[in-house]
């Protein structure tokens, strides 16, 4: 029509081998000759590109990872899981299970989507001063004991310090009093010295009875009770689940338990 190829591809808005393949089913099939005044309306030419390309097959529906475990996430979400302990729930408790962390995230992001906001995504940090520190273990899976040259149930020990945010973290094989203590030791020997409040779960190793009330107190193991007096320090349990109330050694294990497994990093 007088025009380049180029500038008529970018006049609509199209690649120029785009325009240059259009232009030749439409000249192949009689509609391009004569004047311009004379062309077909569009429609007819629309029709004849259309009948000319081959049909495109409908696009395939993409099957989560972990729709035949959706139930289980959708339960454990609602109880308010995040998508690291959902994932870790489904190794250890469903053999069959072979989805990814980033697909169980995924459903977690279109289930938290479709539910709305709700009171608990509210989050006001929380500063405390110097002295400070929060200790959890993670359940990080099987991994190879050198001690016993086998492969065994393993965990990250977490150490935080709440104020800077450093960080202390060792591999256990279990979780039992004494480990727990040792591991405590090691951390305030790299520290160099010891916190004045540390802030634990509830877990055996460290508190025998829990405070369910304002009245109540928790009982504390004797080893840790020890532990304190030795190092001058205050064990100050968190409430039962509350895992809000350490959010520093919370949010530090669920990284650190992803970074293990994948084999990241040695500690």
């Amino acid at each position: 029509m007088g025009l380049p190829a180029r500038r008529i591809a970018k006049e609509l808005g199209m690649g120029p081998n785009t325009e240059r393949r259009y232009r030749q089913i439409l000249a192949d099939a009689g509609l391009l000759g004569g004047e311009v005044a004379a062309l077909p309306e569009l429609d007819v030419l629309r029709a004849a590109v259309e009948c000319a390309l081959p049909a495109q097959a409908p696009p395939q529906q993409e099957v989560s990872s972990v729709a035949e475990w959706r139930a289980d996430i959708e339960r454990l979400h609602a109880g308010g899981a995040r998508p690291g302990a959902i994932y870790d729930w489904l190794r250890r408790e469903r053999p069959g299970f072979s989805g990814s962390y980033a697909a169980v995230k995924r459903l977690c992001r279109r289930l938290g989507e479709a539910r709305g906001p709700v009171e608990t995504d509210v989050v006001i940090p929380i500063d405390a001063p110097p002295g400070e520190a929060q200790v959890d273990f993670g359940y990080l899976g099987h991994l190879y004991d050198p001690d016993s040259g086998r492969q065994r149930k393993a965990w990250v020990f977490l150490l935080v310090l709440v104020h800077s945010r450093r960080m202390v973290a060792r591999i256990a094989f279990d979780q039992s009093a004494e480990t727990w203590i040792r591991l405590h030791v090691e951390a305030f020997e790299e520290l160099g010295g010891a916190p004045t409040v540390i802030v634990p779960d509830n877990l055996k190793a460290a508190v025998v009875r829990t405070a369910f009330g304002i009245d109540e107190r928790a009982a504390l193991h004797r080893s840790y009770r020890e532990l304190a007096r030795h190092y001058g320090c205050r064990i100050d349990p968190a409430p039962p689940q509350s895992p809000e109330k350490k959010g520093r050694v919370e949010a530090g294990v669920r990284s650190l338990s992803m970074t293990l497994r994948h084999g990241a990093v040695h500690v």
